[in-house]
């Protein structure tokens, strides 16, 4: 959320949130390429360090460009946390650093 809400002090138009909030799932494509290309390629853009180098660049050139596009991808990054999607293993898509993606998570019981 935190993003969001500093995305929404840049100044910069929401289209480009709505137009970038799903584009580092493009790197799924490295799927084609075999389970062990597809981790690294959508692991490369499912980082945080490299958009929170992307926000400190942007901070200090001074570029709401930058800071706008850096705080889009990491709120991408946050909402696939949250949604149990995690950095993916060379095993497979469904197989993630969280857990495997769709097994039913286990409750406690009181």
């Amino acid at each position: 959320m935190a993003a969001v809400v500093f995305y929404g002090s840049t100044g910069v138009s929401w289209w480009l949130f709505g137009l970038l909030i799903l584009a580092p799932d493009l790197s799924m494509l490295g799927y084609l390429g075999g389970p062990r290309n597809g981790a690294i390629a959508y692991n490369a853009l499912h980082i945080v360090i490299v958009p929170v180098l992307l926000l400190l660049a942007g901070r200090l050139a001074g570029n709401a460009t930058a800071i706008a596009v850096a705080l889009i991808w990491i709120a991408h990054i946050a909402i696939d946390r949250a949604l149990g999607y995690g950095l993916k293993l060379s095993t497979g898509f469904q197989d993630t650093h969280l857990g495997r993606i769709g097994r039913k998570r286990e409750t406690l019981s009181p």
